[in-house]
């Protein structure tokens, strides 16, 4: 697995996430590209991320057919579900999308990350929990090593902000269906 594709709103760190998984594959010595796509608004239009971690060159940065989709709003769910490959894996945020696939050929994954992260005081957060379920999933990286880049790419000027990335990441990564 190394075509990912995270889809969602603006302002929901879709792109953030993206270049998480990428710093993870560049620590690995993977070969990375990191491709972000939004819409012209600030906030709240669409927004998608191609990444590739490979042990091969990458031809191409687009992903069009993902081993993985992360989706955090039901327009994305719709737009992308279609893409997974064949027994490729889907992490849907149930808080916000409603819809289950109807594919039987992929493995799909429903947490309800935008609740989770409101429950638990860790408010824009929902992404860093997704990846934690995602991370479980899919099993090809270390946690500890995810845990790492993740507090390391916490902005400097909010250092309070890496205990909640690490407990957001954890509470994705232990999530019970």
């Amino acid at each position: 697995m190394s075509n990912f594709l995270f889809a969602g709103f603006g302002g929901q760190g879709i792109l953030f996430s993206g270049k998480l998984l990428a710093k993870v594959g560049l620590e690995l010595d993977k070969q990375v590209s990191w491709l972000p796509s939004y819409g012209p608004e600030m906030r709240g239009g669409t927004a998608n991320c191609s990444v590739i971690v490979n042990d091969e060159p990458i031809g191409s940065p687009l992903v069009t057919k993902p081993d993985v989709l992360l989706v955090l709003n039901l327009p994305s769910f719709e737009k992308f579900e279609h893409t997974v490959i064949k027994n490729g894996i889907m992490i849907v945020d149930s808080s916000l999308v409603e819809k289950k696939t109807v594919r039987t050929d992929i493995k799909a994954y429903y947490i309800p990350a935008s609740m989770l992260a409101s429950d638990n005081d860790l408010a824009g957060l929902a992404n860093i929990i997704m990846f934690g379920q995602m991370l479980k999933a899919i099993k090809l990286f270390d946690y500890s090593l995810v845990e790492a880049v993740l507090v390391h790419s916490t902005p400097k000027s909010k250092p309070q902000l890496a205990e909640l990335n690490k407990k957001a990441l954890s509470l994705g990564y232990n999530y019970q269906a």
